[in-house]
């Protein structure tokens, strides 16, 4: 036997709440307790719950039944709908899958009444997209191939693919969300259908890493660009910049570019990361010219280690 369900509760609305208000208080929660968003615990059950009483209240005829049937009853009390609650309210079946077993006691099952169906929204689809590290700085429009399994009318499982349109917005990150509105499952009696959330990746990248916001290059150097420092050519993925080495600029240094990551409100940083490069010794005047620095310069790297 199902539990009764205090939806104005639920919502954190009286029970003469506007139409407004409702839609007001259930935005709110919903985005509270989105599982893609939320890291509230059994933010999943209470995203399910908040949009359960939605479906209720936000449609004029199942809150009049759902207030006609619910005089008297407390939240978790013993649900026993009295005969002929019904009267006068026309429901076609649903399966209600995604909703409670009180909901399915009220409107989930099939009356054999009328031709009315409840409206209920389609379920959301959650995809992960590939793009490229360019198209966060830039934006484009890419076309995605997506696929998804179904069970066929033979009864076994099938793939099908579609291709949808994406606009890649400037400056979004790895790990957004990117929605299709009405892309998801269809609607349920003429329902809104639900939307498509597509999850952003980077594609792995030749050069660049990325860290949230920030960019990073690893940066090949010559000792001499190194030591005495100067003016070099840097790729980034928003084109070639001048970047200026400083004198003794070891092994591993970080040279920052403010506000030349991944563009946004807040834009994040771009690091160049110095790697000294050493000319190769394959030649009998490379070979001379190293052993005159060996020899002019007398340089010991260990000199620190005591060796």
């Amino acid at each position: 036997m199902a539990e009764y369900k205090d939806y104005y509760k639920t919502l954190g609305v009286e029970k003469d709440a506007t139409a407004d208000a409702i839609k007001t208080a259930y935005r709110k929660l919903a985005r509270k307790y989105h599982p893609d968003i939320s890291k509230e615990k059994g933010a999943e059950d209470r995203f399910k719950e908040v949009s359960e009483a939605y479906e209720v209240l936000s449609d004029p005829e199942k809150r009049a039944a759902y207030d006609q049937v619910g005089q008297g009853y407390r939240p978790g009390q013993e649900f026993r709908p009295p005969p002929d609650w019904d009267a006068g309210f026309e429901f076609s079946g649903g399966e209600g899958a995604e909703f409670s077993d009180f909901f399915e006691t009220l409107f989930g099952r099939t009356r054999g009444r009328g031709a009315r169906g409840f409206r209920g929204r389609g379920q959301d689809h959650h995809a992960k997209v590939l793009i490229d590290l360019e198209d966060a700085y830039n934006g484009s429009t890419r076309t995605i191939s997506l696929r998804s399994a179904e069970l066929g009318e033979d009864g076994q499982v099938h793939v099908r693919e579609r291709q949808v349109n994406v606009s890649i917005p400037k400056g979004v990150r790895q790990g957004q969300m990117i929605r299709l509105t009405g892309q998801g499952s269809p609607g349920i009696g003429g329902g809104p259908a639900g939307d498509l959330l597509l999850e952003v990746e980077f594609n792995p990248h030749s050069i660049y890493k990325v860290d949230g916001k920030d960019v990073y290059l690893d940066l090949p150097v010559t000792p001499w660009e190194a030591a005495l420092g100067g003016k070099i050519k840097a790729p980034t993925p928003a084109g070639a910049v001048d970047l200026t080495i400083p004198a003794g600029s070891g092994q591993g240094r970080k040279l920052r570019l403010r506000g030349r990551g991944i563009p946004s409100v807040e834009p994040g940083d771009f690091y160049a990361v110095l790697q000294i490069a050493l000319p190769p010794a394959n030649n009998p005047e490379a070979q001379r010219i190293y052993r005159e620095m060996e020899a002019k310069l007398a340089f010991n790297p260990r000199q620190n280690l005591g060796v």
